[in-house]
């Protein structure tokens, strides 16, 4: 019996581990897809001061660039508007691959985390979730503070950590689309990021905390 328990154990760990990685690579996908926020953000951060079109046409160019980034049998970037220079076009070719690989995150842990928190819901221990998800609640709080006391050096940092070279930046002499991304726009996409995680650890936890009033 006691070699039962702590198998289920072990598969309830891993359970965990899984569902986590499914809410922080949902959490992603939603962002970099959520397209009303770069279309909020034209407004909101004039970035049609800094570049020679309407929004329509922004907007289709934008459409493209996320096209090449969602797409794998898409394998060459070319925006109608902006030039595009060897060392950007490889930069986005390194994120196209981290996105890929987002996906590819999601695709193989989206099943087994829905039977996994079926399994739980069956057994009555959807209360577990309620520790991991509390710490996984103070995760973007530390990432949030860090942003709050100077983005620039997150976002440095960040590129840092994923990227081994400095075609993230750009000339916008030779790739004018920096001039359309600014860094406020991915600040943004930071904090949409984190809210999401924030709201998806806390319905679990709600929804645990339910479950123990109930027994």
């Amino acid at each position: 019996m006691k070699g039962k328990e702590k198998s289920w154990i072990w598969r309830e760990r891993a359970g965990i581990v899984c569902l986590i990685l499914t809410i922080i690579s949902l959490s992603i996908t939603l962002t970099i897809n959520f397209r009303l926020l770069y279309t909020i953000d034209i407004d909101v951060l004039n970035i049609l001061d800094y570049v020679s079109m309407d929004k329509t046409t922004l907007l289709k160019n934008y459409g493209e660039l996320m096209s090449y980034l969602n797409n794998p049998l898409n394998h060459t970037l070319q925006l109608p508007d902006f030039p595009v220079s060897k060392s950007g076009a490889f930069h986005f070719y390194e994120v196209k691959r981290l996105f890929l690989l987002c996906y590819g995150v999601l695709i193989l842990t989206i099943i087994p985390s829905g039977i996994f928190i079926w399994r739980l819901m069956r057994n009555k221990r959807v209360w577990r979730l309620i520790r991991p998800f509390q710490w996984g609640m103070i995760i973007p709080v530390i990432f949030g503070a860090v942003m709050a006391i100077g983005f620039d050096q997150f976002f440095v940092a960040f590129h840092g950590v994923f990227f081994n070279n400095d075609d993230w930046m750009f000339d916008p002499m030779t790739d004018p689309i920096i001039n359309v991304l600014p860094e406020e726009f991915f600040m943004h996409c930071f904090i949409l990021f984190f809210v999401l995680l924030e709201l998806f650890f806390f319905i679990g936890i709600i929804f645990g905390k339910r479950e123990l009033k109930k027994m």
